[in-house]
């Protein structure tokens, strides 16, 4: 089976599909490796689009409806891009009552966008997380997979401000 993006520049094959197909295949074309080849798929692509989401519905003749609830259930699935860096923000209880919301406030004037979301220029992805399990930190920040406790808003801003600007330098 042989697929066409429209995202393929002028017709082109994208050969990504090809994978997808693969692994597809693999799994006997069967519904029941739906999380897995969710799982390829965001790996393949990097996040989850509509389009996507129906070429694999339409592969493993599931209902489009199903495959979506699937990918929206577990938080490990992206439906989105996601940014170059990613700032993910505790909001669990001793982070909350040590002033996340006020972090999460300023993050997202900052940014232009909500947590949950990715800035227009694609370099942070700000993500809020429940529980990072380092409530002694609070409030806590994970930057790039690197944790960061006691977090200020100054900080915070800081922080965001230089990912920012390195991904602006990189792309002059």
């Amino acid at each position: 089976m042989v697929a066409q993006s429209k995202k393929a520049d002028q017709g082109k094959i994208d050969n990504r599909y090809k994978l997808l197909d693969r692994a597809i295949t693999k799994h006997h074309n069967s519904g029941y490796a739906l999380i897995e080849i969710l799982h390829v798929a965001q790996g393949i692509f990097g996040y989850l689009d509509n389009e996507l989401l129906y070429y694999i519905a339409n592969a493993l003749k599931l209902p489009p409806s199903r495959v979506y609830g699937v990918a929206t259930f577990y938080h490990f699935f992206r439906l989105k891009p996601q940014g170059k860096h990613t700032f993910v923000l505790c909001t669990g209880t001793a982070c909350y009552v040590k002033g996340a919301n006020e972090i999460q406030r300023a993050l997202e004037q900052e940014c232009k966008c909500s947590f949950g979301e990715t800035t227009s220029d694609g370099s942070v992805s700000l993500i809020s997380a429940r529980c990072v399990g380092s409530c002694g930190l609070a409030p806590v920040a994970v930057i790039d997979d690197k944790v960061y406790g006691k977090m200020t808003v100054d900080e915070a801003l800081q922080r965001v401000r230089e990912l920012r600007e390195t991904e602006k330098e990189r792309n002059v």
